[in-house]
């Protein structure tokens, strides 16, 4: 498992030749459904999203890198191949807790598992989304998962003491995360 997580990492340039099926869409969301639910309320509906039209109105409401200031997101031939959009249905939850980031994990897990790769993306413009999807209003988009081949190397760095979280890519487009040691994170 911890292999499996290490691997999973969040690629945002993908090989967009490589198709991804409905089938394998919707065996993705089947992992994100047989997940935790707060109070198993399940309030999580989904979007799925394979094909070049519907992933290009996706696309053009993402925001891809807040760390690489200058990077608007992957060039045409390096974007996901598909997305998954989770939604929060208001009319059985009014919160939905951190439901949708096991959801969205299950999901990614998965993915990996299968030689692919993805990115949760929190940074969308939901009202522009909302309108080109046509998403009824009882339903409040939570995230956007990105999904595809992938095209880049992210490597995870040990951070320093005191050294900067703040991901970057180096001269060979490297994608370098820094994480913080494990005594760093457990309080005794």
């Amino acid at each position: 498992m911890r292999e499996l997580i290490t691997r999973n990492r969040s690629y945002r340039r993908f090989d967009e030749g490589h198709a991804i099926d409905e089938g394998l869409l919707r065996e993705l969301v089947d992992c994100a459904r047989l997940s935790a639910s707060a109070a198993n309320l399940q309030p999580l509906k989904y979007i799925l999203s394979n094909t070049p039209k519907k992933n290009a109105a996706i696309f053009a409401h993402l925001g891809w890198a807040a760390y690489l200031k200058d990077w608007p997101g992957p060039e045409a031939g390096q974007r996901p191949s598909a997305y998954i959009v989770v939604l929060g249905d208001t009319a059985i939850a009014k919160t939905f807790g951190c439901d949708h980031g096991i959801a969205a994990q299950s999901i990614l897990l998965g993915a990996c598992s299968k030689g692919l790769g993805g990115c949760m993306i929190a940074s969308v413009k939901r009202g522009g989304l909302r309108e080109a999807l046509a998403i009824p209003k009882r339903y409040e988009i939570l995230l956007v998962i990105a999904l595809g081949k992938p095209a880049e190397e992210v490597r995870i760095e040990e951070m320093g003491e005191g050294a900067d979280v703040a991901y970057w890519r180096d001269e060979n487009g490297v994608h370098h995360v820094p994480k913080r040691s494990l005594d760093d994170i457990i309080l005794s």
